[in-house]
């Protein structure tokens, strides 16, 4: 659970960085972190095995 907050921390700071970055490369980069923020968020939702 730790590991999936961490994926989706990383994707904000990274969209950020692409949204100040701006123009193509912005906003490929900010594509890139809101592709991380949705992974992130759905392997929170993924059911752990416990043994």
């Amino acid at each position: 659970m730790t590991t999936s907050w961490i994926v989706v921390g990383l994707g904000v700071v990274v969209s950020l960085i692409g949204w100040f970055i701006g123009g193509n490369l912005g906003s490929g980069v900010l594509g890139f972190g809101l592709a991380h923020i949705i992974l992130g968020l759905l392997d929170t939702m993924r059911p752990t095995v416990r043994h």
